[in-house]
């Protein structure tokens, strides 16, 4: 995707389309002042100082008065973009801002492609690329987590990361670059063993990012979440105790639920995507069957399995094992919830029901299993992953909503700490890691500096792509064309 033409005069609506109280529209270039001018009956706004606020009326070649609206000006390069800025604030008739912006093109503005605003924004050094995408992530976030992770990507702690990073090498780099100078004199400027554990320790840097990704992502998208098990097990009464509504239709007839129901929670600031899903047996009829493969492809696409175990219907923990190890794939985390708590036979309610009680899982044994059952070493799931409630007496449940964030979160989201969450990010960090092992692996081999140098560069050029501070102009139109409109 090539640039669009950023000598020009862009207009667009910056606030969502629609009826609202106030639209704003926003102008940005060499002449925005002057077409705004040529639109407003009020004071000359050439003449007005930057960051400054105006109230008159918009008015037609004609005379007409379209609508009476407040102009705010910024002056570049003290402004958003860097240049000139014009913020129209009208009222939200969606009539009344497409005539304003029509009379923006007919005095020489062109419309402002996708996210162009931001993209002027970094050519004209107002940001780095990783905050300029913080802006994109800024608008999207639909959780205190998400919002927590662009807003420090705004503010460029990502950005410091990186810079620091780079600066490291860059100095390294140009002694090795320097002794290339002085070949044929066999000078070495650049201390090998120095140089190799600077390697390792960026490496390790680049791989504390790269491992957040995951979380990263998962906080940024939402966590995929499935809850899944036997039929009649407690599933879809789960899911209504967990969003605290009859979302769920809830029977004591097995096979109810023939499809997917997805419906978000937000446990501390995490958004979860959970997915109630038909109860895996083998099916009666050709729609449970269909239920069923859903809810197998739903648990393979799932960041946590949430495996509901009816502790009163009969089920024995081998059954249990068996089906967890049949669901569980590499990365998976599972949760086992103990369910119909108030109707297990084996020990007293209260021992399971109290609500600090860690889900340990010899309470939840008969005697006659509790000697001969061993949990296979293959699952990976710890003691405190089955937890003991009573879906239907909503008992416990604040108790799961504290394991599905700990099993997610742990302890990483912290205030000081910086999360990858965007996937361009990330590949590119794995490219500079790989080159930086190559750096390592030519040391080791003891090749030529020219090698080495070229292994560094490298990795100084896919740290650069991360900020903008290397880029190219396909780079730049992929990212900035997923932006909204008006940013």
């Amino acid at each position: 995707m090539a640039l669009p033409d950023l000598s020009s005069t862009i207009v667009a609506l910056a606030t969502p389309a629609g009826v609202g109280a106030i639209g704003v529209i926003r102008l940005s270039g060499s002449h925005a002042i002057l077409i705004a001018d040529k639109i407003f009956k009020g004071k000359r706004l050439e003449n007005q100082p930057s960051h400054t606020a105006h109230f008159g009326k918009i008015v037609t070649p004609e005379g007409r008065v379209l609508d009476e609206v407040l102009i705010t000006l910024f002056k570049g390069p003290n402004s958003y973009t860097g240049e000139d800025t014009a913020e129209i604030s009208c009222h939200g008739s969606p009539y009344i801002l497409q005539q304003v912006i029509q009379l923006c093109l007919e005095h020489g503005a062109r419309l402002a492609e996708p996210g162009e605003f931001t993209l002027r924004a970094f050519l004209h050094g107002k940001m780095d690329l990783t905050q300029a995408e913080a802006v994109a992530d800024l608008i999207a976030s639909e959780s205190s987590a998400a919002h927590e992770i662009a807003i420090k990507q705004l503010r460029g702690g990502f950005k410091k990361e990186i810079q620091h990073l780079r600066d490291e090498l860059i100095h390294f780099a140009s002694l090795v670059e320097l002794e290339l100078d002085f070949g044929e004199e066999d000078v070495e400027f650049a201390d090998r063993q120095d140089l190799k554990l600077l390697v390792e320790r960026i490496r390790r840097v680049l791989q504390a990012l790269l491992q957040s990704f995951e979380l990263g992502n998962a906080l940024k998208m939402g966590v995929s979440t499935v809850i899944a098990g036997r039929p009649n097990a407690g599933k879809s009464t789960l899911l209504n105790a967990l969003l605290n509504e009859e979302r769920a239709i809830v029977s004591d007839i097995p096979g109810t639920t023939r499809d997917t129901i997805e419906e978000v929670l937000n446990i501390r600031g995490v958004q979860f995507r959970i997915v109630d899903t038909a109860g895996i047996r083998e099916a009666q009829d050709a729609i449970e069957t269909i239920g069923v493969q859903r809810t197998l492809e739903k648990v393979r696409e799932a960041a946590v399995l949430v495996y509901v175990w009816d502790v009163a219907g009969g089920m024995t923990l081998t059954e249990l094992w068996q089906d967890l190890a049949g669901l569980w794939q590499e990365g998976l985390k599972m949760l086992v919830v103990c369910n119909k708590m108030d109707r297990n036979p084996h020990f007293q309610t209260e021992w399971v029901l109290h609500p600090t009680l860690p889900g340990i899982h010899p309470y939840l044994l008969p005697e006659d299993e509790k000697a001969t059952v061993q949990i296979p070493t293959d699952i990976p799931l710890e003691k405190t992953a089955l937890i003991p409630i009573s879906a239907k007496n909503q008992q416990n449940i604040a108790l799961l909503k504290d394991r599905l964030y700990e099993i997610v979160v742990g302890g990483e989201l912290r205030q000081e700490s910086t999360i990858v969450a965007n996937a361009r990010h990330r590949d590119a960090l794995l490219r500079a890691d790989q080159a930086l092992a190559d750096v390592l692996q030519g040391l080791d081999h003891n090749v030529t500096g020219d090698f080495v140098a070229q292994d560094i560069r490298r990795s100084l050029a896919y740290l650069g792509e991360i900020t903008g501070e290397i880029g190219v102009e396909d780079l730049l139109g992929n990212i900035f064309g997923k932006f909204c409109i008006g940013k």
